[in-house]
């Protein structure tokens, strides 16, 4: 009889909704998977009757979930492209809903040791082209350049692909690791690499000062600099749900975008959309 009474109260909970909102999943971006764990935190220790999960696997990784209905709020370092609001309209007649939550000075990454220190958009690209392939060429060392990536179901990979090769495919060269802190990794261990990543992974190596063309002074992608728009390869860091955010879901999107979440931002390396 006791159990009986407990299925019954649990299917009239659910029902009614008394528990809707309480458990919250986020997935997507890692460019954005410390960043989201960091805020994940904070807000479940003001409300302990809410569980947040967050996990990684890239930016595709999370639209796609999305739009499968397997997570409540996307994370994704990279716009939602066209082709997937239509399939998320196709499934649940909406193009979801998009927030910036944070910003981001995409980061090129140099071992400490390198000489080199800045270069121009240009030269990036013909690093990952594969058309400059030595050090010596861009004024460091006569030494052959080890370039590395992200795989393609990351908004970084998308993004640095469509703005700075410019829809150019990657030099077969390039390696190609599973997230952010294994390309910061191989390249702090690396004298002759370089990677590309968030500004907030950028522990043990040097950021690289980005030109907008040879003509133009190196920028670091600091606040400041991403601000101004000085730093040329910044953007914006969003979340994607369904249908504009109720409830739960709707007082954490409220406290990220708060003085406090976005305290958060900076103290993970990224900067506040504010």
């Amino acid at each position: 009889m006791k159990k009986t009474m407990i299925v019954l109260l649990t299917l009239a909970l659910a029902a009614t909704g008394a528990w809707a909102g309480k458990r919250i999943t986020i997935k997507g971006s890692d460019t954005m998977v410390i960043l989201g764990q960091r805020w994940a935190e904070e807000y479940m220790k003001a409300h302990p009757d809410v569980t947040i999960q967050v996990t990684g696997g890239g930016s595709g990784v999370g639209i796609s979930a999305l739009i499968n209905g397997a997570t409540d709020i996307c994370e994704s370092s990279r716009p939602m492209k066209q082709s997937e609001k239509d399939k998320l309209k196709e499934r649940f007649f909406t193009t979801g809903t998009e927030i910036a939550v944070a910003k981001d000075g995409v980061t090129f990454y140099l071992a400490e040791s390198n000489p080199v220190s800045e270069l121009s958009l240009d030269q990036i690209k013909d690093i990952y082209t594969g058309k400059v392939t030595n050090w010596k060429q861009l004024g460091g060392e006569d030494a052959k350049i080890r370039a590395y990536g992200r795989e393609n179901s990351s908004g970084t990979y998308v993004f640095v692909k469509d703005n700075i090769l410019k829809g150019a495919d990657f030099a077969p060269g390039t390696q190609t690791l599973p997230g952010t802190a294994a390309v910061v990794n191989a390249v702090s261990k690396d004298k002759n690499g370089i990677g590309y990543g968030g500004a907030g992974y950028a522990k043990g190596v040097k950021h690289t000062k980005v030109k907008k063309d040879a003509k133009s002074p190196g920028y670091e992608p600091t606040e400041a600099n991403v601000k101004a728009k000085l730093y040329p390869v910044s953007r914006d860091l969003y979340w994607y749900l369904k249908e504009s955010p109720t409830g739960e879901i709707k007082r954490l999107v409220d406290w990220v975008l708060s003085p406090a979440g976005q305290e958060i931002v900076t103290k993970v390396g990224y900067f506040p959309v504010k």
